[in-house]
């Protein structure tokens, strides 16, 4: 990227350095231009003046497709209101969380919770509905426009009395869509398959629900910036793409920069703009709607002219965008005092994604277990995954589990009994047992299914920290379920029964949902076979009966992040699609068929 055409400014800002418009702004080095910031109408709304820190911006096809703007502060979050109403915008894309550590990044701006509206001026918002997702939440908003009615003069000569005798009228209401994309942290890039779900998203919601002439797409971040227009520059050149096949990432940059100071304002982020292009260019569309599972899988076995199938394809590309970790990146676990934690020390998670052990148990312990977060497809950090325990690291499992509140532990390997390679990590007897100096295990129940045993588990926990004694810290019992697949062999790659493990993933969510969806902590013999066709199969699962859409090329993307090892076959690639496949035929079905009846 050349230096000169990033600092191309020759638009005045002078609305902007106004001393009356000064507080409106987050920061001086984001401010709108002159010539194309967005005007109000204080006539016809309730503005404090015609000054929003708010920017027009085209796309590449399209004349003032965008409205960037800063993320509404406390003194702006009406002007903010009368924009979005007063430009008839099409929806609004969110890209920053309201709090980023203890810093205040933007104001919520709609209400907490559904059903109770909050006023701003004489607009109303509602909360009408809320779908989240992983990475992002879409919320349906309903925005309300009362107007004032003051009564006619001479009915009440008190002094001051003729504002209290006013009365509202609903104007108009529309029904506005906003898109939150909740994993984004300043001064950083998201993952590039999750920005384009959540672009692929924001198109397909607002082109099924577009109702007649529609304005802009309002965009804002923190403060309308370095984020923003790497949004901007990815949904512009997309858009071009599909148009005319080609795109233009250092053209569209000059354009930015043209229209609003600091759009992109570094090169992580110029490169994460090229870089997602190219997975889109690459990977192309790779869901498919749920009707056309059968068909697409006969297809998907069939070699190509390269010999290949569509499923060794996939894997290719999957393998081909594995990340790398340094051993910078995964410190923790080469530690000294933690490498002897590691049945593998080439299979460590990388410190931003591992969870960091919170108990105390002892001044010999660390906070390192070898474990790594995996989103699913409706929650982050959904799953925990992690090996099989040695001897001397059983209490810092029970640690984990106890310290992220899990729900369940599934277990999805039988090691021979008296194994000391895998020793025995729950008491299988109706005995409590202890782990560690810290925690024990009372057994509350056991069943026996097929194919699957389960047990229920009250884990205690001793505070032995004299500070946390001293300050009357108390450690309450938390109860757990472990659900253990007996039907996948330790030297099998996948289970002898498909449907089994469909069953043990269909008990744990019926079990999560009487525990508020705690994590589920999912354990093989080596913390990585196994773990990714369970993590990505559910994540696929969640899909279909969410969207009824299939797309396990990026399930797998995503459940491989901080952990490349999962799913490293072909041969557990494959059976993620049998496992949809199964459910879709034998669950899914059945349940829509017995709605119909009802």
């Amino acid at each position: 990227m050349r230096g000169t055409a990033a600092k191309v400014e020759v638009h005045s800002c002078r609305h902007a350095n106004k001393a009356v418009n000064r507080d409106k702004n987050q920061t001086v080095k984001c401010v709108p231009y002159d010539y194309n910031r967005v005007v109000l109408d204080p006539s016809k709304s309730c503005a404090t003046g015609d000054y929003i820190n708010a920017s027009h911006i085209d796309s590449m096809l399209k004349p003032n497709a965008y409205i960037v703007t800063q993320g509404p502060t406390e003194t702006t979050v009406t002007d903010f209101w009368c924009m979005v109403w007063q430009e008839r915008a099409s929806c609004i894309v969110m890209l920053t969380k309201t709090f980023d550590f203890i810093k205040v990044m933007c104001l919520q701006y709609w209400p907490p919770t559904m059903d109770h509206p909050e006023r701003y001026g004489d607009m109303e918002i509602t909360v009408l509905r809320e779908e989240e997702l992983a990475n992002f939440h879409i919320r349906t908003l309903k925005v309300v426009r009362f107007n004032r009615i003051l009564p006619p003069a001479g009915e009440n000569t008190l002094d001051g009395q003729h504002s209290e005798l006013a009365k509202e009228e609903i104007l108009e209401e529309r029904t506005l869509l906003q898109f939150h994309y909740t994993e984004w942290p300043s001064h950083t890039c998201p993952f590039s398959n999750s920005i384009l779900e959540f672009r692929r998203r924001v198109r397909m919601v607002v082109a099924s629900q577009r109702q007649g002439e529609q304005g802009p797409c309002v965009v804002h971040c923190s403060d309308g910036a370095g984020r923003s227009g790497v949004y901007l520059a990815i949904d512009a050149n997309l858009e071009l793409a599909e148009e005319e096949d080609c795109f233009d990432v250092f053209g569209y940059l000059k354009k930015l920069r043209q229209s609003r100071k600091g759009m992109i304002d570094n090169v992580d982020q110029y490169k994460f703009v090229y870089d997602t292009l190219e997975e889109h260019a690459i990977c192309g569309p790779s869901w498919f709607p749920v009707k056309e599972l059968s068909q697409r899988l006969r297809a998907k076995g069939q070699r190509g002219t390269n010999k290949l199938s569509e499923y060794q394809r996939e894997y290719q590309l999957i393998c081909k965008q594995t990340p790398r970790f340094t051993i910078g990146d995964c410190a923790g676990g080469h530690r000294g005092d933690n490498r002897e934690k590691n049945r593998d020390v080439l299979v460590v998670p990388p410190d931003n994604s591992r969870p960091y052990l919170t108990s105390f148990q002892g001044n010999n312990f660390t906070d390192y277990i070898n474990a790594v977060f995996v989103d699913g497809y409706t929650k982050p950090r959904e799953y925990i995954v992690t090996e099989w325990p040695l001897k001397h690291t059983q209490g810092d499992l029970w640690s984990m589990v106890y310290d992220y509140e899990a729900a369940a532990v599934v277990v999805l390997c039988v090691p021979p009994k008296n194994s000391q390679t895998y020793p025995p990590f729950w008491p299988e007897g109706r005995h409590s047992k202890k782990y560690g100096p810290v925690f024990t295990i009372d057994h509350i129940s056991h069943n026996e299914y097929s194919n699957i045993r389960t047990w229920v588990f009250r884990i205690n926990k001793k505070i032995v920290s004299l500070t946390e004694l001293m300050a009357g810290v108390k450690a309450p019992p938390r109860r757990v379920q472990l659900f253990q697949l007996t039907c996948w062999p330790m030297d099998h790659k996948v289970p002898t029964s498909t449907n089994s493990l469909v069953e043990l993933m269909n008990m744990v969510e019926r079990w999560r949902q009487r525990c508020d969806y705690g994590p589920v902590v999912v354990i093989s013999q080596d913390g990585h076979s196994r773990n990714g066709v369970y993590c990505a199969a559910n994540a696929c699962i969640e899909q279909v009966i969410q969207h009824g859409e299939v797309d396990v090329l990026q399930a797998v993307r995503t459940v491989r992040r901080h952990r490349p090892q999962l799913l490293s076959s072909m041969t557990e690639y494959k059976y993620c699609y049998d496992l949809v496949l199964h459910y879709v035929l034998h669950y899914l079905n059945k349940e829509v068929e017995a709605a119909s009846k009802k």
